[in-house]
This record gives C-alpha cells, sequence and structure tokens, in this order.
C-alpha cells in the first residue's frame, strides 16, 4: 500500500518519445518511433510537465501508487 500518515503521495511518471535535445523529433530514430506511436509525433515538454503540475496540485490528492505513461500509445 502507498500511503503516507502526512498526505504525501507517491506516483511515477514515465514519458515515452520527448522532443528534447537528447531526443529531438528531427532525429535519426523519428521514423522508426513514431512508427509504433497511435499519436505520430514525439511528445513535447509542456505536456509531461501540465502531468507533473497536476499530481503535485490539490486536484490529484486522492491519487497515489499509480504509473502515468505519457507516451503517445507508444506499442499500443
Amino acid at each position: 500500500m502507498i500511503s503516507d500518515r502526512r498526505g504525501i503521495t507517491i506516483n511515477v511518471v514515465q514519458p515515452g518519445p520527448i522532443d528534447t535535445d537528447a531526443n529531438p523529433a528531427n532525429g535519426p530514430m523519428r521514423d522508426m518511433l513514431h512508427s509504433f506511436m497511435a499519436i505520430k509525433r514525439h511528445g513535447q515538454p509542456e505536456e509531461v510537465a501540465g502531468m507533473v503540475a497536476w499530481l503535485a496540485g490539490p486536484e490529484a490528492s486522492f491519487v497515489t501508487g499509480a504509473m502515468h505513461t505519457i507516451d503517445g500509445a507508444f506499442g499500443a
């Protein structure tokens, strides 16, 4: 059970292909990565940040022990 008597929640955010310097959307792996994705594009850092901000906010106070995948349905 994931709980904390102080009200701290514990979650995991696992991003897929995100457009960064280390994994650019126009890089050599783009076509291969996009072929496995339902949404045929790299994600943006802001999209991951939005999930993290939501998890840190009061709207997610009852969300804990969960893995949140943000990957454009990679491998779906």
